[in-house]
């Protein structure tokens, strides 16, 4: 495949690996600083694990926030998204950095219902941890993004979804059209099925009514994360989009880590609205 493929995010992002240094880093003292339970098991798999952050002064029933990170469904780990917490937890929410399998071991409806999962652990479990099981919300970067939101949403042909407890999402650089990803360079990594692109892209699929949905978008993505933001929003009117100046596909998510940023406010911003709106 050519380099200038618009998904090959390290052809696009000169600073590719200096903000990857920078994602470990910054979860290494976010690590340090807040109090943690980690490699806590929400379903049977090995790979069904995630780690909760928690506020300092947490009263006993604080809201939770899920953060699912991206990788093209095959790359990154929940360890190296730990920064993440600095907004949540200085936000006076929990929060919980969930791990998922990978393709093409894995598919993508087992992907899917794998982070529908750890909601639902979220939400049974959550008075063993301080959580409040009816204060949940999410977000997601780049394939997270595309997987929360199927937190909120059903496949065009998928029966029997039982919905999870979260209302309010922010999607951040998301893949909603699969379709692309068959003519990028990631088709000879994850084998993506056509029936797949049909049954699991988000532009097929409409959330449930009521979804408060959060839109955001770098100013220097590629065109395609730009165009299918843009889309997303216009099949669900009701969404809230952001375009964020000068940020590419890696800053994005790290300056959600950090409530200096544009992005960092955005971030707090959703967190404290939710909260509002939900009475927590």
């Amino acid at each position: 495949m050519s380099e200038t493929d618009p998904f090959r995010i390290r052809a696009h992002v000169p600073e590719f690996d200096l903000i990857s240094e920078e994602y470990r880093r910054a979860s290494d003292a976010a690590r340090s600083r807040w109090s943690a339970r980690t490699d806590m098991a929400y379903g049977p798999g090995p790979s069904d694990r995630l780690d909760l952050f928690f506020p300092e002064n947490a009263d006993g029933r604080c809201p939770i926030h899920i953060f699912v990170h991206g990788g093209y469904w095959r790359a990154n780990v929940k360890e190296d998204y730990a920064f993440i917490a600095n907004t949540v937890c200085a936000a006076g929410s929990i929060a919980a950095i969930v791990e998922y399998g990978r393709l093409p071991k894995m598919r993508m409806a087992a992907l899917v219902e794998q982070v529908r999962g750890a909601v639902r652990w979220l939400e049974r479990n959550a008075s063993s941890f301080g959580g409040n099981p009816e204060a949940i919300s999410a977000s997601g970067h780049s394939a997270g993004a595309h997987l929360a939101f199927y937190l909120t949403a059903r496949g065009p042909s998928e029966t029997g979804f039982q919905p999870t407890p979260v209302k309010s999402i922010l999607l951040v650089s998301g893949i909603y059209d699969l379709r692309p990803i068959v003519s990028s360079f990631l088709q000879a990594e994850i084998s993506l099925r056509d029936d797949e692109t049909v049954e699991w892209s988000p532009l097929n699929s409409k959330p449930r009514p009521g979804t408060c949905i959060t839109i955001a978008v770098g100013g220097k993505e590629t065109r395609p994360f730009i165009e299918q933001a843009q889309a997303l929003a216009n099949m669900t009117s009701s969404s809230l989009q952001l375009h964020i100046r000068g940020a590419d596909h890696m800053s994005i998510v790290r300056d959600m880590g950090d409530a200096s940023t544009q992005m960092g406010c955005h971030f707090r911003e959703f967190l404290e609205t939710e909260a509002s709106i939900r009475g927590y």
